[in-house]
């Protein structure tokens, strides 16, 4: 009898070509995934962006980081909408008035397109939504400078559909100092902040501590009754001495409060290559507008500064940003890690892989190629944050019932 004997050159055809459907095959289950779970993205800066330049998002777009059409290609099914409120204005004031433009026109998303996009107020709501292959618009304020010093304001805007708080932005307000500033006005939180933060539990606003100083995140952690959240930041460890990402000891902290870190897609939030080359890039453009007596508005310096920063920025990978979710489930568990991706907030700065909402799948594909199972999948898609999410609204409900109680 005579046995097959294979040839070297067929083994390695075949090894080659179970290498090859081993990967078709999880990229198929990236995109499965993608599509079998709820995504919820926290952070995703498209208000602002179309306040600046209106386009119709029901339909695919040239510019920006989300449409209708991606979003549904990438499997994102609640983008918490920023409503972003710039710093400026606590200055000049009108920072409510700027809340209330952004919010009606989240609302006109959703009259203009009801069989499209869905306003979305819980879980529950967005589980519903989801059912019904509507995209839900959850709203989060960015920058509490949008309650105008005024705790009643706390519950307007939860009764206008924000359920959650960046308590600051880029610089000191009345309620908190910020990681971007280095007055340290309040040296954490103020004396009104920290009533903010109580009045948020009590009404059922989830605290997002993105933005603040580190002394202002501890000052949450000794106050909030209910678990707090990032909704866009990442791991300080990759990026050592930039305040506006997490150190490890607060994301330790943040965990033991039940909270959750949701990463920023920002290469400079990601890679402190990519913040050493941004940092190098800004300095040159500088230099070559100020050699060439040029504004940056002008349509040359557009088209060189465009050029410039595609040739010489650093953008960082899907990979490493996987790292930050490594790191965290390494350092606190699967529980407290999310998606805050800053879509339309970070600019050119996307990693690569990751330039839009179409593209979830090819993060959730590394997540699986590093051995992160279904269940892990899950919880990092929507389960951490809708936990989370509950869990406020429950102590909200405690907190209202002892108010009652105490009253009688």
């Amino acid at each position: 009898m005579k046995f097959f004997k294979p040839s070297i050159l067929f083994i390695v055809c075949c090894m080659l070509f179970l290498s090859c459907s081993r990967e078709e095959s999880y990229e198929n289950k990236a995109e499965d995934l993608a599509q079998e779970f709820i995504i919820v993205d926290t952070h995703v800066d498209l208000p602002y962006r179309l306040q600046s330049n209106p386009e119709d998002v029901s339909v695919r777009t040239e510019t920006g980081d989300f449409d209708y059409e991606r979003a549904k290609e990438g499997g994102l099914n609640a983008p918490f909408m920023s409503i972003y409120i710039p710093a400026r204005y606590q200055e000049s004031g009108g920072a409510k008035n700027v809340a209330d433009s952004l919010i009606n026109l989240v609302e006109g998303l959703t009259t203009d397109h009801p069989d499209k996009f869905a306003i979305a107020t819980s879980p529950q709501e967005i589980e519903r939504q989801f059912k019904e292959g509507l995209i839900s618009l959850p709203m989060g304020m960015e920058n509490g400078a949008g309650l105008e010093g005024d705790l009643s304001n706390i519950q307007y805007f939860y009764d206008r559909g924000i359920r959650y708080i960046t308590l600051a932005h880029s610089k000191d307000n009345k309620i908190s100092d910020s990681s971007y500033d280095t007055s340290d006005t309040h040296g954490g939180l103020s004396d009104f902040g920290e009533k903010v933060v109580k009045e948020m539990n009590r009404v059922g606003i989830m605290v997002d501590i993105s933005h603040v100083s580190d002394s202002a995140f501890y000052d949450v952690m000794k106050i909030t009754k209910a678990p707090v959240i990032a909704s866009h930041s990442s791991a300080r460890y990759y990026t050592e001495g930039f305040e506006r990402n997490m150190s490890d000891s607060m994301i330790t902290k943040l965990a033991e409060n039940g909270g959750t870190i949701m990463i920023n897609f920002g290469s400079n939030f990601i890679s402190d290559s990519s913040r050493a080359s941004s940092d190098s890039v800004r300095a040159h453009i500088s230099r070559w507008l100020n050699e060439n007596d040029l504004d940056r508005s002008d349509p040359e310096a557009q088209e060189y500064i465009e050029s410039y920063h595609a040739q010489n920025y650093r953008y960082a990978t899907v990979s490493e940003v996987a790292d930050h979710f490594d790191h965290v489930v390494n350092l606190v568990g699967i529980d407290h890690v999310g998606i805050g991706s800053d879509y339309d907030g970070v600019g050119d700065t996307l990693p690569v892989g990751l330039k839009d909402v179409s593209t979830y799948p090819n993060l959730i594909q590394e997540l699986l190629d590093r051995g992160y199972t279904k269940d892990d999948i899950r919880k990092i898609c929507y389960k951490n944050i809708f936990r989370v999410w509950t869990k406020v609204a429950e102590t909200a409900e405690t907190l209202s019932e002892k108010t009652t109680a105490n009253k009688q």
